[in-house]
């Protein structure tokens, strides 16, 4: 087959390296790519918003099969545009990308089909999320409506930051995205990622993965994109794994078909392990970022045939396979991320890094000029690592890290700390 990967980032340098291991593809392209896909793929300069170029450049050479990464051009329609040119496509149409595009439209359905989430209210102007908030109170959640790069949610500890964030968002901080702000409930617990392969009638649950939000160690500092991962996740048994399917998935993948907008792609659920049991926080359709990097790693099954019967609707009898390896990922980010920050800085030292044992480095925003490998983002490179314990895969990513030559680049140092916890206590 040829297949057509669109995207940039750290997600989809994992998810060539892994759909260039199928023995089922003839051609891989990558648009636009980076310096490290193009060591899986071959980068061409497509604007991935300019819907009628991609499928020109299908038809032209012949893609079978493209691949979404990010959701903006899920949001966008994209995999509508491509199933009118008689291509297809892995990921959701517009109208089930709602279910990332706007937090309401999320909320809204876990109210209709009984989804259990925390409490919240749907705002359009500052005044009235105000005076939410204050009756209220403190600890609580302001939400951007709409996409804003992971960085449009904010978790208030105090009432003046939440009057803080509505203030932010109606002034326009992330432009359409915060026409309309969302306020939840704040929940307590663990938060975990959890996916979920739908074809629109069924799911089957991919590995559980735990991000870590927060820029800074110990979970302190603003949100980001992601700053790190790992997989699996010791605190979803099999008892909690069953009831998020049971009583989140399943009933979002039914809820979607019976409002006539059928779920096709990767389901990523926030999830909070609350003392009530899981609550459901936030949707994504499309695989995270940084926890792609380390599903894929632990992804023993060839992911092109379950993409495709995503797409075709033949997931009812199919199954995917993992390695009971654990797998870690530390993001390596530019210095002053998520705030601002410099491009064009060299690193070094990725070769020695990636002679660690069970080390694989995908790159983020990474460009290649005069045979160096420059910064050209704020989350820059993922050192990824395998091992036979979170703890052992932690070992070996920070050790690739530390060979890592690059004085503007920054990293936590605690990826994976609550596991890694409670392996050495052996509970």
């Amino acid at each position: 087959m040829n297949i057509l990967l669109l995207g940039s980032g750290g997600r989809e340098h994992a998810l060539a390296w892994k759909i260039a291991a199928s023995p089922l593809v003839t051609k891989l392209w990558c648009a636009p790519g980076n310096a490290g896909i193009a060591r899986e793929a071959e980068c061409v300069p497509l604007d991935i918003a300019n819907h009628a170029a991609v499928i020109d450049f299908c038809r032209t050479n012949a893609v079978d099969f493209v691949v979404v990464g990010p959701e903006t051009p899920l949001a966008a329609g994209i995999v509508d545009d491509l199933a009118s040119a008689g291509i297809r496509a892995f990921g959701p149409s517009k109208q089930a990308s709602r279910l990332e595009g706007s937090k309401g439209f999320t909320k809204a359905l876990c109210t209709e089909f009984g989804i259990p989430t925390g409490a919240y209210g749907r705002f359009t102007n500052a005044a009235d999320a105000l005076a939410y908030v204050r009756a209220q109170g403190a600890p609580i959640v302001v939400k951007a409506d709409g996409l804003a790069a992971g960085k449009g949610v904010v978790v208030a500890q105090t009432l003046r930051e939440a009057e803080d964030a509505i203030a932010m968002m109606f002034d326009g901080a992330f432009g359409a995205a915060g026409a309309e702000v969302v306020i939840e409930e704040f929940l307590s617990g663990r938060e975990i990622s959890f996916f979920a392969l739908s074809d629109g009638d069924t799911a089957i649950a991919l590995a559980s993965a735990q991000d870590h939000k927060r820029v800074f160690d110990h979970d302190q500092g603003p949100n980001t994109g992601g700053m790190g991962a790992y997989s699996p996740t010791p605190f979803v048994t099999p008892e909690i794994h069953a009831e998020i399917m049971a009583k989140i998935i399943l009933p979002t993948v039914a809820g979607m078909k019976a409002r006539g907008t059928p779920f096709r792609g990767v389901l990523y659920a926030g999830v909070m392990l609350t003392p009530a049991g899981p609550k459901l926080f936030e949707y994504n359709v499309r695989f995270g970022d940084p926890e792609c990097q380390v599903l894929m790693l632990r992804m023993m099954s060839d992911i092109v045939p379950a993409m495709l019967a995503s797409c075709d609707g033949q997931l009812k009898n199919f199954d995917l396979r993992w390695f009971p390896d654990a797998a870690l990922t530390v993001v390596m980010a530019a210095s002053g991320y998520p705030g601002e920050y410099a491009k064009g800085t060299r690193i070094e030292g990725l070769e020695d890094a990636a002679s660690v044992e069970g080390v694989e480095i995908f790159h983020a925003g990474t460009v290649s000029k005069d045979g160096h490998i420059l910064a050209n983002g704020g989350r820059v490179l993922n050192v990824c690592a395998s091992g036979n314990s979170v703890s052992e895969a932690q070992r070996r990513a920070y050790e690739a890290v530390d060979r890592i030559r690059w004085p503007e680049g920054f990293c936590r140092r605690d990826i994976g700390w609550q596991a890694v916890d409670w392996e050495r206590k052996g509970s």
